[in-house]
């Protein structure tokens, strides 16, 4: 009997230091593998920024070329390069390129802005891009680089990184032959202004524009045309509803068209190529007598001559 108490109680002894003895383990191994998991992240790797992207002013034409890592920057969001321009850029603009396109009078050379679509297009064009294009294009005309040498487009790159909210250098060149058939093209595109002009609708006495996609087209058509026509001018002409004296409405007619021109030099048409009239109430294209004919009648047509 004295045996058999011995022996039951060392199995209770057993189990009980048993039990103790497994939950010390798993608690020492739960708490090492916390502190190894804490571990892990302590020292997990912080995340890479994207590198800032940089395009260089580079120009090659066989007998031609020219590189700099400058090129001309814009802020995010921006249709106007910064200055100054880079001395570097102006070294390879002239007398560099400027001879080279005027002892080359076939060819062209291609101006492409970049641009990403988380930016906010606040230009008179249908994309940003090719609002920088024409910002650019514009300084080299300003370094007597004939516009009829020179085309424009914009380019979609979403992988721009910008530096503090500066891109660099979001602009890409190229020179090639004139197209064989320029002149036609210009043709169809002067009938296509001519005969579809732009339209810009205004409220009552009020002279405020925000253009439509197809407008800023519209707009990128007469720019891309006075460009390449030397003597064509860009025409202005401010309308309004019948409602008021004709003196008040042929002044209301006109601020709308000197706004409007405002508007067309402020996205890069030289004062110069914009004439500006206004008719008032004259050559309604719609009914005054109700408020949809009057809404059609306040307008400012924009066309070519």
């Amino acid at each position: 009997m004295k045996n058999t108490t011995l022996y039951l109680l060392g199995i209770i002894i057993t189990i009980i230091v048993g039990t103790y003895f497994y939950f010390s383990c798993c608690s020492y191994c739960g708490a090492v593998a916390t502190q190894k998991e804490e571990s892990k992240e302590q020292v997990a790797p912080a995340p890479v920024a994207p590198k800032i992207t940089s395009y260089p002013f580079a120009l090659d034409d066989g007998d031609f070329a020219y590189s700099t890592e400058d090129n001309f920057n814009f802020n995010t969001s921006s249709y106007d390069y910064l200055e100054p321009v880079s001395e570097k850029v102006k070294a390879g603009i002239s007398p560099g390129l400027k001879n080279h396109l005027l002892s080359n009078k076939n060819k062209v050379f291609n101006i492409t802005g970049y641009y990403t679509s988380d930016e906010k297009n606040n230009s008179a064009f249908p994309n940003l891009g090719l609002a920088r294009a024409n910002s650019v294009k514009n300084y080299f005309v300003s370094q007597e680089i004939p516009s009829s040498q020179i085309n424009t487009s914009g380019k979609l790159v979403e992988d721009m990184v910008s530096d503090n909210n500066i891109y660099r250098g979001p602009v890409g060149y190229a020179i090639e032959e004139a197209s064989a058939d320029a002149e036609d093209q210009l043709k169809a595109l002067y009938d296509k202004i001519t005969a579809n002009p732009l339209i810009l609708y205004f409220d009552t006495a009020e002279a405020s524009i925000n253009p439509s996609a197809s407008q800023r087209q519209k707009i990128a058509d007469i720019t891309h045309y006075l460009d390449k026509a030397e003597n064509a001018k860009c025409q202005v002409v401010g309308y309004t509803d019948s409602q008021g004296s004709l003196t008040t409405n042929m002044r209301l007619g006109q601020e709308r068209a000197d706004f409007a021109k405002a508007y067309l030099m402020q996205n890069g048409i030289p004062a110069n190529r914009i004439a500006t009239d206004s008719k008032g109430p004259k050559d309604p294209i719609a009914s005054n007598s109700t408020d949809e004919g009057r809404a059609k009648n306040r307008r400012t047509v924009i066309t070519i001559k």
